[in-house]
Parts: C-alpha cells; sequence; structure tokens
C-alpha cells in the first residue's frame, strides 16, 4: 500500500496537467472499490444492499440515448466512418470548444480519476484515463474495465481518455448537440465526452465503439458483441444474439470456461476478451435461474435502478418501477469457471441466437458461410409487443452484426471478416431458436431451455457431424434430422404446425421481412453474402 501511495503522490500532478484538471478542488486518483463506495455513500449517490453491493440510480437516462451519440467527422473519419442514423457527424470545433467548457465547469469541483485498459490481449491492449464526478461511476469503470497491476500502473502511458460529467448539460443552440444530453467520440484526438446523463453503460459502450473502428479498420481485426467460452478440450464457442436470447443464459455452462458475456475480439487463432467485468440485466433475476449472477452481487458490485423490499434493504428484483433495464456491473472475477487471462482458441463453432416469435426458424439449423455473413449482418430476432387493446403480435427486430449501435464502419465490413476467419478456420456456424414452435406466439408453444441446451451440447461434443440433414425449402438451411436428446419431430418447423399452409405463409412473410431489412446493405455486400438470403 505504501508503494501504491507514494506512486500516487509523484505522479498526480503529471496527470491532473495531462488531463487539464489544474483548477479542480479535489482530485482523487485510483482509489480502492472500498473507497470508491465510501466517498458515494458520502455524497448521497446510493445505499447499500444487504448483500453489500452498492445501489445507485442513473436519473432520467435509465438506458443509452442513440440519437445523442456522435462522431467527429474529420480527415480521419470523413470517408471511414458509416454516417447514418446511428453514426451522426460532430464539427471538430464544436467539439474542442465543448471539452474546454467541460475542463472549465469542473474548476473547483471533485473529480474521480481512474486508469485501466481494455483488450485482454498484449498486441491489442488500449490504455484508458476515465474522469468522473459521481464516486460511483468511477467504481462502474473499476469493475468493467481491466485492471492495471501495481507495476503496470506505474508504467502507465494512456492512449485514450474518457470525461463523464453527469451535471453538465449541453446548450445545443451553442455546442451543437439535439439535446442537453451528448455522448461524442473523437477518433483522432482519442477522447470521448458525456455530459447531461447518468446512465454508466454509455462509457463501456463508447469505448466499444471505439474498438469497432481501431480494430477492423486499423488492425484488420474482427471485434465482436458475443459472448464466448471454452471447453476442457480448448474448443471456444462464440454466442451473438440480441437482448433476451439467451447469450448469457446459455454461454454460463458448468463444463465450460467463460472467456467473457459480451465483447470479443478475434485475431487470428484467438478470441479475446475486451472487458474485465460483466453488465448483466438483473430483471427478475433469482438464484435458481441465474446463480453465478445473483452470487456476484456482494461487496464492490453495482445494481443499478433497482428498488428494495420495504422496510429492508432486500433488493426486489421483479420491480420495474424505474426501468425494466435494471442492471448489475461487477468484476469477472466475482464469478466462477472463468479463463485467466480472458483468451481462447479460434472457435470451432459459432451460435446466432434468435428469439423467432414466428415460430418459423428451427430450432437449430446449420449455415453456409455466406448464409452465416448474410444473418450475421442480419442480426435476427422477434419480440413480444403489447398495445392497449391487449392484442399481442410479434415484432421482427433486426441490428446489424447483432449491435448496430455501436457501429462505426460499414456492417459489411464485419461481416466480410467474419467469413474470412470462417473460412480461414473451417468453423461451423448454428442459428438457435429460443423462440416459438408448433406456431408463433399466442398459437406455438416457447422452446424449452432443456432441448435448447441439449443441442448446443451435441454440437459441442461432434454428434451432430454425421447425422442426415435437409434443406429449409424457404430459407435454405441444413436441419438435422436427428438430436440426442430432442424430439425428432421438433427439428423441421413445418411438421410442428397444425396447419402447413398457415406455415408457408408465415415463413415466406419472414423472408419478406428479411429481404426489406438487408435492402440498405445489398449495395455493398458481396456476391457471396447476397447468396444467403432466402431462397423464395
Amino acid at each position: 500500500m505504501t508503494a501504491i501511495l507514494e506512486r500516487v503522490l509523484v505522479d498526480t500532478e503529471e496527470v491532473r496537467d495531462s488531463l487539464g484538471l489544474q483548477r479542480v478542488n479535489k482530485f482523487h486518483f485510483n482509489l480502492p472499490p472500498a473507497t470508491l463506495v465510501e466517498h458515494a455513500l458520502l455524497n448521497g449517490e446510493g445505499h447499500l444492499t444487504d448483500t453489500g453491493a452498492l445501489m445507485a440510480d442513473t436519473g432520467e437516462f435509465t438506458g443509452r440515448s442513440p440519437q445523442d451519440r456522435y462522431i467527429v467527422n474529420d480527415e480521419k473519419t470523413l470517408h471511414s466512418v458509416w454516417w447514418s442514423d446511428i453514426n451522426t457527424p460532430f464539427d471538430a470545433l464544436k467539439f474542442d470548444a465543448l471539452h474546454k467548457k467541460m475542463l472549465d465547469f469542473l474548476e473547483d469541483k471533485t473529480v474521480y480519476v481512474r486508469q485501466g485498459y481494455v483488450c485482454d490481449h498484449p498486441d491489442y491492449r488500449l490504455n484508458l484515463t476515465v474522469v468522473n464526478t459521481w464516486a460511483w461511476h468511477n467504481l462502474f469503470c473499476h469493475n468493467m474495465f481491466l485492471r492495471p497491476s501495481e507495476t503496470e500502473l506505474s508504467q502507465f502511458e494512456s492512449e485514450f481518455t474518457i470525461i463523464n460529467i453527469p451535471e453538465f448539460k449541453a446548450d445545443p443552440f451553442v455546442d451543437g448537440t439535439r439535446s442537453e444530453n451528448f455522448a461524442i467520440l473523437n477518433l483522432t484526438k482519442n477522447v470521448i465526452l458525456i455530459g447531461g446523463t447518468g446512465y454508466a453503460g454509455e462509457m463501456k459502450k463508447g469505448v466499444f465503439s471505439v474498438l469497432n473502428y481501431k480494430l477492423p479498420h486499423e488492425r484488420g481485426t474482427l471485434s465482436m458483441h458475443c459472448s464466448a467460452n471454452v471447453g476442457k478440450e480448448g474448443d471456444t464457442a462464440v454466442f451473438f444474439g440480441l437482448s433476451g436470447t439467451g447469450k448469457t443464459t446459455l454461454s454460463a455452462d458448468p463444463n465450460r470456461s467463460l472467456i467473457g458475456d459480451d465483447e470479443h475480439g478475434w485475431t487470428g487463432d484467438t478470441v479475446f476478451n475486451f472487458e474485465g467485468g460483466c453488465y448483466a440485466k438483473v430483471i427478475n433475476l433469482t438464484q435458481e435461474r441465474e446463480p453465478e449472477i445473483f452470487n456476484a452481487i456482494r461487496f464492490g458490485t453495482i445494481v443499478e435502478n433497482t428498488r428494495f423490499y420495504e422496510g429492508t434493504r432486500t433488493v426486489d428484483y421483479t420491480n420495474s418501477s424505474v426501468t425494466q433495464n435494471t442492471r448489475t456491473a461487477y468484476p469477472i472475477d466475482y464469478i466462477p469457471n472463468i479463463m485467466q487471462p480472458s483468451r481462447g482458441d479460434a472457435p470451432k463453432n459459432i451460435f446466432f441466437l434468435a428469439t423467432d416469435s414466428f415460430g418459423v426458424l428451427p430450432p437449430i439449423s446449420k449455415l453456409t458461410t455466406g448464409q452465416a455473413m448474410y444473418h450475421f449482418i442480419s442480426g435476427y430476432t422477434a419480440k413480444i409487443a403489447g398495445t392497449e387493446m391487449g392484442i399481442k403480435e410479434p415484432q421482427a427486430t433486426f441490428s446489424a452484426c447483432f449491435g448496430a449501435a455501436f457501429l462505426p464502419l460499414h456492417p459489411t465490413r464485419y461481416a466480410d471478416l467474419l467469413g474470412k476467419k470462417i473460412n480461414q478456420h473451417q468453423v461451423n456456424v448454428w442459428l438457435i431458436n429460443t423462440g416459438w414452435t408448433g406456431g408463433g406466439y399466442g398459437e406455438g408453444e416457447r422452446m424449452k431451455l432443456a432441448y435448447t441446451r441439449a443441442m448446443i451440447t451435441a454440437v459441442l461434443k461432434g454428434d451432430l457431424e454425421a447425422v442426415n440433414y435437409v434443406k429449409h425449402p424457404i430459407f435454405g438451411f441444413e436441419m438435422p434430422e436427428t438430436c440426442p436428446n430432442v424430439p425428432s419431430e421438433l427439428l423441421n418447423p413445418r411438421a410442428t404446425w397444425a396447419d402447413a399452409e398457415a406455415y408457408d405463409h408465415a415463413a415466406l412473410h419472414l423472408a419478406d421481412l428479411f429481404r426489406s431489412n438487408f435492402a440498405k446493405y445489398s449495395d455493398y455486400a458481396s456476391p457471396q453474402i447476397l447468396a444467403g438470403a432466402p431462397l423464395a
């Protein structure tokens, strides 16, 4: 501890100067979690739960604000960024002026500064310095980013800076923003500015967006919004899926070690985790359903926007009075059975997870490389939407590369990288439907989790290598005719419907939705990708 204090005393002024924070009132540098919890409580930022976790609110914003995310448009990004409704350009001079205003705002304020890094691979490590005005935000960064050793801190050279001031509100007419809140990425000056929002996930996803630019564009390395685990024989599996499809649940396997639950890179023959923690949803969390997450909520962990049972300090995970997007952030080593370091070999199997509420997709199907690229760009799932009249219908959702909101480059750039790696490493790609069978929502039944796990287990054990397959007549997938511990009649979705013609109608409708969504990418897609489209 003495060595750390001496290092802090030596380096603090240099760090202040490099960040332009010479005039701040109190400068807290690399505080340990216990001290940050203490500061958060003294500052009135949260409450302790009965497990020792810190419960904090994010304020007005309980999720990201995609319309208020910008990328600075300059010589570096003008022709490389995919400018769209996702990537809104921001003037470079306006950025500089706003940066100065934020630094001036911090005069006489208390700040919490933390050094960390992302990418658990020595060749891709990116050192970060984070400036916060809320202690619990600084604890969030401690939990979510990788934590340097004492030796690494003594030699730390920052490469990217995040300045996050929830109390600072922009003036849209002066500062060039749409609203008072904003998150702006400057990929030339290596700075992220965040203001007007207390949602901590803006920092995590801001850095992910940076990596989604730097790794593919500058290093030829695929960045992925996925979970990954490794079997006892060293075989890596990767799971892509939008929220609610089972990505976290299905990658949490007691017989396999977790690399990470959300963000990874794939270079050569290595898959590596970007982060040092997990940021999991906790709505309706129970110890029985998600024991790893439940037991990780202890001292040092953060729970966001949750509420206590009345008269207790016990969190009521069923309470959605603030938001459905209640979350927890904890260091990855708070859960058992993790890979250390967080790396694995190139995957043998990739799973695309879709909760298909139309009941059309097979429970498991094997994809060609072209189909894998097409469905990677599509990023499909289907959710249930309730209306005031009580009518519930499936709503198709498409998110390019299973993370459109974080892609500075055109989606085909990521798909092309994925296709090359699939071919190079002879990876099997599977589409898993965790949604409905025997009909759409309201008519069919939800696929049993036990069957989905059995199908994934069969893939990982190689039990589907020698079975017979049949081609789906509309989507062209290869569907296995048998699978251990799964009723064979479930494997062909058309056979599970009471009305086969109704199935054909629903399947053609879903195929049309895929084609309509893909139209905006088709001008940039290769013939191989286009060949992965539905057949009918």
